[in-house]
């Protein structure tokens, strides 16, 4: 692999300082599962290849992101881990939700449905952000971020939602889910719940759709309801001992070596 590629891509220059790995460049290794299937080759092994005197693999933090608080809470993530995209999608989601008039829980399980996706992982992001936020919300709000993903598939012309016509776009025109989503979508609409997994579909803005017509939401807007309905743990989220804790350290040290 290129030299010059795994310089500019994979390395982050040396940093002053006495802390661990200070004074010593530190080399990255992307995650197996984002190569899958694109033909890029593996950077592991020539990455690993530089490791010497004056070179690491990366652990902790990485200086090219924005600093994480030392007891990071809930929108600490979006300001320093999300991009521009998302932060506007889900902000924007939830904020469709709030002027709407819809309960508090809701609302926030607007402003966390795509957590994952925009933080973690993409595949099946409905399942892990449930998984994620489980620990911290009501059990109402965990299961309509795990079933808002399967419902997105299925018209509910009764509720005001049709297919996306963006999905036509995305997918093709032929293009059906696999069993899963259709058995738990199922599944969905029989539950007590149903509606609340509805409504995030419901508020779910996409802003490619939207282009332009919306703006920015401040995060400030959800500080209070952040507040009543998500226990941020008091050893900082990622921090503590629950049993999503792993996901959120691996936002907040995404190129750890291991």
């Amino acid at each position: 692999m290129d030299e010059d590629f795994i310089e500019r891509a994979f390395t982050q220059p040396a940093t002053p300082g006495s802390g661990p790995q200070a004074g010593r460049r530190r080399m990255m290794a992307p995650s197996k599962i984002g190569l899958a299937g694109t033909g890029v080759p593996d950077p592991e092994l020539a990455v690993i290849g530089r490791v010497g005197s004056d070179a690491v693999m990366m652990m902790g933090e990485n200086p090219a992101l924005p600093p994480m608080p030392a007891r990071p809470r809930l929108l600490d993530f979006f300001r320093a881990r999300l991009d521009d995209f998302y932060l506007r999608h889900m902000a924007g989601s939830a904020k469709h939700a709030l002027d709407a008039g819809m309960d508090e829980k809701i609302v926030l399980a607007c402003l966390l449905h795509d957590i994952s996706n925009g933080a973690l992982i993409r595949g099946d992001h409905g399942y892990w952000g449930a998984q994620m936020i489980a620990p911290y919300v009501d059990e109402e709000v965990a299961w309509a971020v795990r079933y808002h993903q399967c419902l997105r598939y299925v018209p509910d012309e009764a509720a005001g939602y049709r297919y996306p016509e963006i999905y036509l776009r995305l997918f093709g025109a032929d293009y059906r889910p696999p069993d899963y989503i259709m058995r738990d979508a199922a599944t969905a609409r029989a539950h007590r719940w149903y509606m609340s997994a509805r409504q995030v579909t419901l508020h779910d803005l996409y802003l490619f759709e939207e282009a332009g017509t919306v703006e920015p939401v401040e995060l400030d807007v959800f500080e209070e309801i952040v507040g009543r309905h998500f226990r941020q743990p008091e050893e900082g989220l990622g921090l503590d001992d629950s049993p999503s804790s792993h996901m959120w350290r691996t936002i907040i040290w995404p190129n750890n070596f291991l």
